[in-house]
């Protein structure tokens, strides 16, 4: 059996009825924290603009547009949900594969479970199958060869897994699964060109993905058909898309080992890559009660993968210009982590960028491409930190795996501080009580507009800005 078909087979086996309890707790638990993301998203700069474009285009439609007033046409609305939860880089992730799950499947799915008015149960089967897919084809990838021909895996492998969650819901069989499959190798996009200049086309990554996926799935429906051998075929996704893919790693202990359970939640407000050494920063802040006129300079240890993301250009790290430029630049993580103790969102804004402080402490931040790291890479997403104060003396921290990683996972009680914090200025404080409550028992649900409906904002905000009178 080709790979395509075999991972397609297994993603349209997989059942709400015979999934492990931890798999299904786990999907609940992405899916607040996607929700959480997304509702806080939407209020972004960029979103706004999504919002003012849904307005001018998209006409009458009945799905969700989470922390907006709006409804949608499902194709739209998973688009805007998808962007809304990328803008903040607070969107789980999983190491191996280098991307983002949720920010892609979590949008196709409501918006099909919307469309089909499905169950909880369907509802996260559809969500486990996704992140199968976008997840182990990321790591089949290979994420430094990916990474070096330019593009984003969250985008690329996304629109796979996108289409495989909104299939499921609409009721494909396997060989519809399979064109809708293969519809959405040939829409699979997403540059990383956007580190240039700090542009918002990161954002938009997932969100296109999702409504990729959700219009493979429905053109399949339809009887449109696409390539059986989109992965491994000679023109295939695997050789256009990267120089090092291994396909092995496609089936390697599928159905023995869920990828949604090797999926992290992010607790700062940027790049994955910058987490390691900002944790370590911390811990050592913490631990010597530092104060930023105690340190002489800050040397921070990464992977060199990760490197061509948030320290190279080495001028452009230090001299962020915007928030996206913050968000993936290590020099400012580290300033961030020695002046404010924390990198939340508050700390990614241009008042804090500008600020004389954070300028001062730029300038002593070096990064260094560990090769020791890169070895254990991508299996671990280690770093490490080391401040030498002005008195001379040297403190070095390590961190194995960043926070809210499996290994060193975020409690529940967390996660939903995390939730609160970020969902305070778009819902109330019963709203969102009420969606936590009806997050916890998802799976008990006979239509999935039991959530939707609660993530409509209760109050509509000002979508006016350029090219809108």
């Amino acid at each position: 059996m080709d790979i395509t078909e075999f991972l397609v087979r297994f993603c349209h086996q997989v059942s709400g009825d015979r999934l492990p309890p931890d798999v299904v707790e786990k999907a609940k638990s992405l899916a607040l924290d996607f929700v959480g993301v997304a509702s806080r998203g939407s209020l972004s700069e960029s979103s706004l603009a999504i919002a003012r474009f849904l307005q001018a285009v998209n006409g009458i439609g009945e799905a969700v547009v989470i922390g907006t007033p709006l409804l949608a046409h499902p194709t739209y609305a998973a688009l805007a949900n998808g962007a809304f939860a990328h803008s903040l880089e607070l969107d789980d992730v999983e190491r191996e594969s280098s991307l983002h799950p949720g920010v892609a499947v979590f949008p196709a799915a409501l918006a099909a479970a919307e469309l089909t008015q499905a169950d909880g149960k369907r509802f996260i089967a559809a969500v486990v199958a996704g992140y199968e897919a976008t997840i182990r084809l990321g790591k089949a990838l290979r994420p430094s060869a990916h990474y070096g021909r330019g593009f984003h895996p969250t985008a690329t492998c996304g629109a796979f897994g996108a289409a495989v969650a909104a299939g499921k819901l609409l009721g494909l069989n396997e060989q519809q699964l399979l064109h809708a499959f293969g519809i959405a190798g040939s829409q699979a996009a997403g540059l990383m060109e956007f580190l240039a200049d700090g542009a918002w086309t990161k954002r938009l990554h997932p969100g296109w993905a999702a409504h990729a996926g959700l219009i493979a799935a429905l053109l399949a429906r339809e009887g449109f058909t696409g390539p059986r051998q989109v992965l491994e075929g000679k023109n295939g996704f695997l050789r256009a898309y990267s120089d090092a893919a291994d396909p092995a790693l496609i089936v390697k202990d599928i159905g023995n080992d869920y990828a949604i359970l090797r999926t992290a939640i992010k607790i700062h407000a940027c790049c994955r890559y910058m987490h390691p050494g900002i944790d370590a920063i911390l811990e050592l802040v913490g631990r010597y009660d530092l104060a930023p006129s105690d340190v002489a300079r800050v040397s921070v240890g990464i992977i060199p993968t990760g490197s061509l993301i948030i320290a190279e250009p080495p001028k452009q790290k230090h001299h962020p210009r915007s928030t996206v430029d913050a968000q993936f630049s290590m020099p400012y993580g580290a300033a961030i982590a020695l002046l404010k103790r924390r990198a939340s969102l508050d700390e990614f804004t241009e008042d804090v960028i500008r600020s004389p402080e954070v300028q001062s402490l730029l300038g002593k931040v070096v990064c260094i491409k560990d090769p020791e790291l890169e070895a254990s890479y991508p299996a671990k997403w280690a770093g490490w930190a080391e401040i030498e104060t002005v008195d001379g003396k040297r403190r070095k921290s390590r961190v194995e795996m960043p926070k809210g990683e499996p290994e060193n996972p975020l409690a529940w009680v967390a996660l939903v501080e995390k939730f609160h914090t970020l969902v305070t200025p778009v819902f109330s404080e019963r709203r969102r009580k009420a969606i936590i409550e009806a997050t916890a028992r998802l799976e008990t649900f006979q239509d999935i507009r039991e959530l939707t409906t609660l993530l409509q904002a209760e109050s509509p905000p000002s979508y006016q800005g350029p090219g809108r009178a």
